[in-house]
């Protein structure tokens, strides 16, 4: 067998779907911003304590992260009080929502199996 024929034999025969992983929306792609995301898709609205005990992170952790969403336009944070209280109340705006739907498309098409979208 020829080194030719060697390194034809290696090669993968998988199919020729796209990998590239710097087609992944950036903004999205950080475990505590995705799960901040998931939450308030399925929620109204949500403090920032209620976030931060459903993604499990701290506080300092968590404000950089919904500052990042914010920032990118994916969320909405209405600062009010409560009681004398500051309280921030998060939700998803639609630019978020169509960024995390095509963020959901493109890690789907990832899987060999397309993945069915339960929205």
């Amino acid at each position: 067998m020829t080194e030719e024929e060697k390194e034809k034999s290696t090669e993968s025969t998988g199919s020729n779907k796209d990998f590239d992983y710097r087609k992944l929306d950036k903004v999205i792609h950080s475990r505590i911003r995705f799960a901040a995301l998931c939450f308030l898709e399925e929620t109204e609205q949500a403090s920032f304590i209620e976030i931060r005990d459903r993604v499990k992170a701290t506080d300092g952790n968590l404000s950089v992260h919904m500052r990042r969403l914010e920032e990118a336009g994916y969320v909405y944070c209405d600062k009010t009080y409560s009681k004398r209280v500051p309280l921030s109340l998060y939700r998803i705006t639609s630019k978020g929502r169509d960024a995390f739907a095509r963020y959901r498309t493109r890690v789907g098409s990832f899987f060999a199996e397309p993945v069915k979208d339960s929205l």
